[in-house]
């Protein structure tokens, strides 16, 4: 099993762009961070869709590699997201992560996004990864 300070420096190499935290892993899933700045921003003061959706999709691939092992081989072949109720630009974004299904070929997870300080989802993203087959060295 992989542990969240192996993921969180597997994030700083393979993925150093992201915002994204590494909160907990284990147990089929992850709890993931994206502190909210301007930068997330969209007009109207709330966060923007596609940080959500980059949020629950690195979020999902933090569970995976928690499940599976550190990879860079598996591919988000599908992304639905629906959008609740709109985030408050003043709170990070919370992803909590679960894995449905770990098959030989593909990965099927859900997300469900908050902004933290409330309960009531902002969003609720269901993923399906493909597994290339190479593992991480």
């Amino acid at each position: 099993m992989t542990t969240t300070r192996e993921l969180a420096a597997f994030l700083a190499q393979e993925f150093p762009q992201t915002k994204v935290m590494v909160e907990s892993v284990g147990g089929g899933g992850a709890r993931v961070r994206h502190a909210i700045g301007f930068d997330e921003l969209r007009p109207g003061g709330t966060v923007s869709g596609p940080v959500l959706m980059g949020v629950a999709d690195v979020g999902l691939y933090v569970a995976i590699c928690g499940a599976v092992g550190l990879t860079t081989d598996v591919a988000t072949t599908n992304l639905t997201t629906n959008f609740l109720r709109m985030p408050s630009g003043e709170a990070d974004i919370i992803g909590d992560c679960r894995l449905l299904k770990v098959g030989r070929t593909l990965i099927i997870g859900e997300v469900s996004l908050f902004s933290e300080g409330d309960d009531r989802p902002v969003a609720h993203v269901v993923g399906t990864y493909a597994r290339l087959g190479r593992q991480h060295p």
